[in-house]
This record gives structure tokens, sequence and C-alpha cells, in this order.
């Protein structure tokens, strides 16, 4: 089978999404699938066309940037040339052209399939607002044009503005996680680099971005320091030149420089790295703020490595804690109640714990690959949907 995949960003840039496509497409062209990717050539040092694990990247160069979106004026010319040579259409939203690429599968007859990922949710200002009216007003379009809307969980589905109104084309695929099982010689180095030792660690990995709700884990750190003088914040992930993001890194500045003596950026990790990471964590904190963010695949790493996990009570994100139990989900911007329940986690978190075997049962790269797959297979067999 012959999969088109479309997304506006594609790696080497880091998010969630970038992560979810990669390790899908890899796990599918494992199947013996031809896969293409379609995306931005949003760094012009990045080659036009490239082959990572068996996956063939085409990137279309961009004339111009609105917000975090891209133009791209030739997007058209390869969709065209890509969709004919496709037997499936696999779009990543929001994708400003994703319409484009969804009509176009409708003109060739191939079946077109959307992955919602996320609302957006961009920052205050007249282009942003703009930004936001013309992406939400093409996956609409989009949405028109597809023969199936797949995204992570129920709960965002039901909550989200978009894809409520599109419900019976929706079907749930939960999303792919992976990460190695923490090695016990990797953790103490990593330990020791880092010098962790007889501190509480409190972990969060994420883009340094508005929607990640950094502040809201940095107002909460003078309740944890009250009971924890030793709690140091480790935080991996991209933190300088974060794409739309520079105005955000500023304003916070003055905090990170304020608890300097217990705030470490740790960069972006390899995956080994990550699960070294994610181990030698007391907990983990995802204190994000909207709808931007619907599931949060980091905080199912850390559990995969056995930390548990302090989250937004937000729709899809709450989602894990409470399939698999282990941690706790705390109103978005309550610093308060974020220091109250990373205390509760410190203070009993045995009770929080669970098997690796347990939470992989729910959450794993390769199911997620398989119900993509028996998806585009009944669709392009025409059998109507699994």
């Amino acid at each position: 089978m012959r999969i088109l995949v479309a997304l506006t960003y594609y790696r080497p840039h880091i998010s969630g999404l970038t992560i979810y496509v990669e390790r899908v497409a890899r796990a599918l062209a494992a199947r013996g699938h031809e896969v293409q990717i379609l995306t931005s050539q949003y760094d012009r040092a990045l080659p036009a066309v490239e082959v990572r694990d068996k996956v063939r990247i085409r990137r279309v160069p961009v004339w111009a940037r609105i917000s975090k979106g891209v133009i791209m004026p030739t997007i058209g010319l390869w969709a065209t040339r890509l969709v004919c040579w496709a037997d499936v259409v696999w779009l990543h939203l929001p994708q400003f052209d994703a319409a484009g690429i969804a009509l176009r599968g409708r003109l060739f007859g191939r079946p077109v399939v959307l992955t919602y990922h996320c609302d957006v949710t961009l920052p205050p200002g007249l282009l942003n607002r703009l930004a936001n009216l013309a992406v939400h007003g093409m996956d609409h379009l989009a949405a028109r044009m597809a023969d199936v809307i797949v995204t992570y969980t129920e709960d965002y589905a039901r909550h989200s503005p978009y894809l409520s109104r599109y419900l019976p084309k929706v079907r749930i695929i939960p999303p792919p996680v992976e990460i190695p099982v923490p090695r016990p010689e990797a953790v103490a180095a990593f330990r020791a680099r880092w010098n962790l030792e007889g501190h509480v660690v409190i972990g969060m990995a994420a883009r340094l971005a508005a929607e990640k709700g950094v502040e809201v884990l940095l107002e909460a750190l003078p309740e944890i320091l009250a009971v924890h003088p030793n709690a140091r914040v480790l935080f991996a992930g991209p933190y300088r030149n974060v794409l739309g993001e520079e105005a955000y890194a500023r304003r916070l500045a003055p905090l990170f420089a304020r608890y300097r003596d217990h705030w470490t950026f740790v960069g972006v990790l390899e995956p080994e790295e990550m699960a070294a990471f994610f181990a030698s964590c007391d907990v983990v904190v995802l204190p994000s703020l909207n709808a931007t963010e619907s599931f949060g695949l980091v905080q199912v790493e850390a559990m995969l490595c056995g930390t548990p996990v302090v989250a937004s009570d937000l729709p899809g994100v709450r989602v894990p804690t409470r399939t698999t139990g282990m941690g706790l989900t705390v109103p978005p911007r309550d610093s308060r109640a974020l220091a109250r329940a990373i205390l509760q986690v410190l203070a009993d978190r045995p009770a929080f714990c669970r098997p690796r075997e347990e939470v992989a049962r729910h959450y794993n790269t390769e199911r997620t690959a398989a119900e993509y797959e028996a998806l585009f297979q009944a669709l392009r067999a025409g059998r109507g949907l699994p």
C-alpha cells in the first residue's frame, strides 16, 4: 500500500505531533508499506528529499511565515503528484494546506484520513487571530472532504469544538508511545551527570512554549521548596530559539534566573537518555494550559519508565492518569493545586506506581500502526469502516 502523509512540520522539528507521525510512519514502512511524507522545508539547511527508516520525506520550500504557519507556493504541485501516486492520503491537522490536499484526494478517488491532533490556540494579536481563522476554515473544509477523522481519545473528541461537529466520522486510535526500558547504568550515569543525588527531582519534558504552562510550575515552586528545599526541576526539550516562542522565553527569563539553583535545562535528549531522564525523576509534570494539548505523549513515556505524573485536567490530557492510575490531575493554571498534587505524589509515591507491562497494554506503537493499517485497507477496499 502506498501511503501519502502530509503535515506542516516533520522531523527534525520536535513536537508531540511530529514524534507521533514519525513513529507510525516508521512502523508502517516496517510492515512493508511505501510511505512518503509531504512537509515544509522550514529550515533551508534541511534536504529537499531524504529517506529515514525507509520513509521518504519530500520537503517543500517555504516562501514566508505567518505566526507558526508557513506559505509554500509549490505545495499544490507536489500534492497533486503525490496524491496520484498514493493509495491513501493521510493528513495531520491543524494544517492550512490540508483542504487542498484533501480535495485532490477526492478528485483522484483516493481515501482521505485526517488525524486531528489538537485545537489551535495562538497568542493574542491581530495577525494570530487572522491566522487562527484561516487555519480553522481550511481544517473544516478538509473535514468535510475526509472519509474518516482520527483522534486520540473520545474525551477530547467530545469536548473539541472542531471534532464535536464531525463525531459520525470520528474514530479513536490510541497514540503511539515508545521508550526504551531504562538501563540502571544509564540512569546512574544521568544522575551523576546532573548531580541529582540527595535531590527531589521534578521532571518536565516539552518545548518551551506558551501553551505548556511552564510559568505554572515556576509559580508552584515556593510551596514545593517549603517542604522539599532540595527539590530541582529538570526540563528536557528545546528551550532556545523555539519557533514562535521567543517573546515567551524572554518573559520567563527573570523567573528562571530567580530559581537557577532549582531549575536545570537538560536540552534535547536521545531516546535512551529520555528513558534515563524519566527514571531519574520522582514525578513528571504536564501543566498544559489549553486544548492545544490533547493528550501529552510524554506523560505515558514517564509512566513506562515507572514515574508517576501530575497533569492538567484537560480533555484528553486527563485520560492517561485515569486509565493507569499513575498520577493526579489538577485544574489548569492553578499553581497552588499543582504544588499540592506534586507534594501528594511525593509523599506517597508507591501508591501511584504501576508495572510497565500494565501501561504498555494500553499504549504502544505497534497497536497504533496496526489500527491505522486496518483502517487504510478497509477504506481502500471500499468495505466501509472497521
